[in-house]
This record gives C-alpha cells, structure tokens and sequence, in this order.
C-alpha cells in the first residue's frame, strides 16, 4: 500500500491561490489526473492536473522539458490523447510525476512564473473519461445496500450465500460510460406491470441512480495468470465517483437467471478526476468483519488488508429538477454514506477478478457497487429511499420523488479527510435524464 510521504504534508501551500481555500477538493495535497482540452475548441485531449479552481496542462508543461528521468516518461505518457500509457507505467512513474508535480506548485516553486501559463480555469475546460476503457466491472460490495435491496426483489432470501464469500460482480457495458455532464435519454426496455400476462416495450418508469466509487486498473496481468492480494494495489492507478444509472423495472424482469443487462447498459456517469491511491494513503482505515462472520477464504485475506485495506471516502449523492433549476432553488441532498464500510476492498475485488487467470488491461474500469451504510438515510439509491417506491421523498418547491423524472440531475460528491491531514475531494459526477426517445 503506498505510504505517506511529502506530497501528504499538511504545511504545504501552493502558488495557485484557489488551491489553499479550506475545504477545496484540489488542495496541492491531492494532484489527480484527467483529460481536457479547452471548451469549444478542436485541440486534441491531454493530460491534466487538478489544482484548485485551475488544472495545469500536462501535454505544455512536457513541452517545456523541465522534469527528469521517470518524472519526465510519465508526464510524456499524459501528453497523449488517452492516459493509458501513463496507467500502464505503474505505481513508481506515477508516483514520481506526482512528487515533481507537488513541487513545482507549491508556494516556494522558483518554476511558478513559467508555469502560470499553463493553467486554465477548470470551468474553461471540456473533460472526457480519463482512459480508453477496454472492459469495465461492476461489483456488488455494500453488504447493506446488497441486503436492502436482495429484501425488496426476495423477501424470504434478500442476501444470497455467496455474497459472504466472495466479490459479486456483473461485466458491465464500457462505450456507454461518460464523463460528469453526461446526459442520456430515459431507456426503453420490457416491463412486466404487475398481474400482466405477457410484458411490453415502454421507456422506464423506476429510473435510478447508484452512489458508487469507481477504480482505474493501471498495469495489467497476462491471460492465464492471477493478481495475489498482497500485490493488488500495485495494479490500481486511482478511484474516481461512479453513477451506474439503473431502470428498476426492468432490471426486476430480466436479471434472473443471468443478472443485469439492459436496465444498466445504458448509460454510467464518471467524474472527470481520478484521484491516485497515494494522493489517499492519509485516509486508510482498518477492514474487519464482525466477530461471528467467517474469515474469507486465504487468497482474500491478509494482515495488510486487515490493518488499512479500507479507504474513508465520504459520499454523497444530491438532485435538483428542472423545476428546481429555473427556480433558483438550490439542490437536495439525497443521503450520506461511506467507502469505508464496504464488504469488500479495492485489493480483494482486484484478486478475486484475476484468480481464474482472468486478464486486466490499462484503463480498464470497476464500480464499486451501490455504495450504502447501515441506517436508511444512508442509502445510495432511490430504490431504497423509498422503500421500492413506496414512500416518496419531499423536494424544495412543492416536488416529490420515488424515481427519477424527466429533467432531473444528479450530482455524486466524494472527499476524505482526516485530523492531521487536508481534506482533498474528488469533484463531482453529474448527470442528466432527458426524456425518451420518440417512439
């Protein structure tokens, strides 16, 4: 697991002005990557670096040849249209491009005057997904939300045998994946209404969203071969938020007996900005099962994970309509929950993936799952809110809500902090339902 070292101190500032605000998700403490290129332009897509209100162009700092050595290679690999090359060079490259980055933008950096150049203000930018993502896997690790919702669709079952045992995933569809500002049309599918005899084709009337983390595979492993738990980390770049949009209704027709299809292929909302597993070395926590739970089986436990395989990311999920919108009324919050509760870790998703041999490619993108706590305002889906539509939430402005409607927006925030350390966020993931196409 990467440690703590320089870039983590809390005394540093930085030249950037916005990146010292308190409470500022891109504080020089965090430094995660992206892709940009300026709003309304046709310049090709680079690397980027978040630091506060600004981003630093990654491809002109290349251009000025300023670092060294691994530094030098890894920021070379972010001037490309794809940061998959930078993914694949691993832990070590990143972590050098990120101490050289850590100094370069602090306050005492004798480089700020040649590069305040180079940044431009966020809300300039236009993003794309980080990565071109080959595969991407969605996990099921929220024990509470797996129970909550195994009781709405098998009430006499909800939490299936298995689950305890190991990580439950379902192969997601990679092209449908977009970055925060996503919108998408309202999905049609086969809906069987209660006490029909036969289904119909109509556009989802249960649409919701999922509060979820999302996980970049950096280096990869052959086919045929298996990722040890003790070395899983060493295989994941960085975690970003993730809203795996779903249509309930339709997701209760098709999903026996192979799971989901078309009530999740549609569309997933990812923030821009992947946040790297050393900018998150602060923020580990202890993983444990309760006392009377068996231990997992050997391949997906050990003392490391034990000690700090957990990451303390706080999660939210807020939504504003149309209504609300052209109101000026501000969003809702919806619930509140945490990372760090989740069954399974990032390292035991990635070694239970690879333990058939199973092969990983740069870039390549898991969901953690519905990400919900224990009480029911920390769920992270509509689907539990209201209790499967059956108790509608109250919105500003006279609106309720059981699904998600036409116009609505959703917007997913992370960030961690820690006495001792600064608070460093994750941006936001933000999408819009727009209605269904014409028949």
């Amino acid at each position: 697991m990467s440690a703590i070292n320089a870039t983590h101190d809390p005394a540093h500032t930085s030249w950037v002005t916005s990146a010292n605000v308190p409470g500022t998700d891109f504080p020089v403490q965090n430094l995660p990557f992206a892709l940009f290129r300026r709003a309304d332009s046709i310049e090709s897509f680079r690397g980027a670096v978040a630091i506060g209100e600004q981003l630093l162009d990654l491809g002109a700092l290349h251009d000025l040849g300023i670092f060294e050595g691994l530094a030098a290679q890894a920021l070379g690999a972010c001037a490309q249209p794809t940061l998959n090359a930078f993914m694949a060079q691993g832990r070590e490259a990143s972590a050098a491009l990120r101490a050289a980055l850590s100094a370069a933008l602090r306050a005492d950096s004798p480089l700020a005057p040649r590069l305040r150049a180079l940044l431009l203000p966020q809300a300039a930018a236009e993003f794309r997904v980080a990565a071109a993502i080959g595969d991407f896997t969605d996990f099921y690790a929220s024990i509470h939300h797996a129970t909550a919702v195994g009781r709405l669709f098998r009430p006499e079952n909800p939490l299936l045998p298995n689950y305890k045992w190991m990580p439950i995933a379902y192969h997601g569809r990679a092209s449908s994946v977009r970055v925060s500002g996503q919108e998408f049309r309202r999905p049609r599918g086969q809906l069987m209404p209660a006490g029909a005899q036969q289904p119909q084709l109509a556009p989802t009337r249960r649409l919701d969203y999922e509060l979820e983390v999302g996980i970049f595979i950096g280096r990869g492993n052959p086919l045929g071969s298996s990722i040890p738990l003790a070395q899983a980390e060493r295989h994941v770049f960085g975690l970003c938020l993730l809203n795996d949009w779903s249509a309930r209704d339709v997701q209760a027709w098709e999903y026996q007996p192979l799971g989901p299809f078309l009530a999740k292929n549609f569309a997933t909302t990812i923030s821009p900005w992947v946040v790297t597993l050393e900018a998150l070395a602060p923020f580990r926590s202890a993983w444990a099962r309760p006392a009377e739970e068996a231990a997992p089986l050997a391949y997906l436990d050990d003392a490391a994970t034990r000690a700090a395989g957990g990451i303390d990311i706080q999660l939210e999920a807020w939504l504003d309509s149309a209504r609300m919108r052209s109101g000026g009324i501000r969003a809702q919050r919806l619930s509140h929950s945490t990372f760090r509760e989740s069954w399974w870790t990032v390292a035991q998703m990635l070694a239970h993936h690879t333990v058939n041999g199973c092969n990983l490619a740069p870039g390549d993108l898991f969901g953690s799952g519905t990400q919900s706590g224990r009480l029911p305002e920390e769920a992270g889906s509509l689907l539990e809110l209201t209790a499967g539509g059956k108790h509608a939430l109250a919105l500003p402005g006279g609106e309720s809500r059981t699904f998600l409607e036409d116009g609505d927006r959703v917007m997913l925030r992370g960030w961690c902090e820690r006495a001792g350390f600064v608070r460093i966020g994750f941006g936001e993931a933000a999408g819009t339902v727009l209605p269904a196409p014409p028949s």
